[in-house]
């Protein structure tokens, strides 16, 4: 569907979280959701909204979220995508800006891609500071312009020119300590493994002060410290997800 829009969502027991992300995308032309087996109530809910244009398929994730995503890409139909997480939302302001956009790439075709900023809200703060201050994602692309690669971290490589939104992309993360430590030791795991399929090793050094360097870089080179109690428990978080990484994989290696 030339000039149309399909949002794609991936989610994992997500029920607290996929209403309101799905509310924010309505407008667009088409919405897939890709389900990694939600053991909740995420497609209740995401079926109780009852709009034609949600699409819902169960692919498992296997610990690659390339794959995920490039199958929610292989299922769209509309030449532009843009790719959500269940803890994003889309506001009104970048939703009249992709809009626009798509109307000027269809009438004068410029750009493959839209790098889009990303305001991050912890227990109800916004971070403005550390590592998630200044962050860009490309997440508006032309369908047929790239893949997704990376089985974590991953990133979508495109072919062309990329513009650069104005509007940001508003993120709920995180939301109880418990729910970041369970993430993060899920990440890890992934993580750690795909860096010993890639022939990655792990010293000690590394384990002692890359986390130590991460943290420092968050919290004062990039000014964590200015976003109070939330932006000192998120550096450190970070800088544990650095540890757990490098720990768990020298214990992998060691195997």
């Amino acid at each position: 569907m030339t000039g149309k829009l399909t949002a794609i969502v991936l989610t994992k027991n997500e029920e607290k979280n996929i209403y309101d992300c799905l509310e924010s995308v309505l407008w667009c032309d088409e919405i897939i959701i890709v389900d990694d087996f939600s053991e909740d109530r995420t497609l209740e809910v995401a079926k109780s909204i009852n709009e034609e244009k949600i699409k819902i398929f169960q692919h498992k994730l296997e610990g690659d979220f390339s794959s995920q995503r490039n199958f929610g890409l292989d299922k769209a139909e509309s030449e532009w995508v843009l790719f959500l997480d269940a803890d994003e939302r889309v506001s009104q302001d970048l939703r009249a800006e992709i809009n626009d956009v798509i109307i000027d790439e269809t009438s004068k075709p410029k750009n493959s891609g839209y790098l889009i900023k990303r305001i991050d809200y912890m227990w109800g703060k916004e971070l403005k500071h550390g590592e998630t201050g200044d962050i860009k994602l490309l997440r508006l692309g032309r369908k047929k312009k790239g893949k997704w690669i990376g089985q974590v971290h991953e990133t979508w490589q495109i072919e062309g020119k990329l513009g650069e939104l104005n509007e940001s992309l508003i993120h709920y993360p995180h939301q109880s300590i418990r729910e970041f430590l369970s993430e993060i030791n899920f990440y890890t795991d992934l993580r750690a493994k795909e860096l010993y399929r890639n022939g990655k090793i792990c010293k000690t050094r590394d384990i002692i002060f890359y986390p130590l360097g991460k943290f420092i870089k968050n919290y004062f080179v990039k000014l964590g410290f200015l976003d109070g109690l939330e932006g000192l428990i998120f550096a450190l978080m970070m800088s544990f997800h650095s540890f757990l990484v490098r720990s768990k994989l020298w214990t992998i290696s060691r195997h």
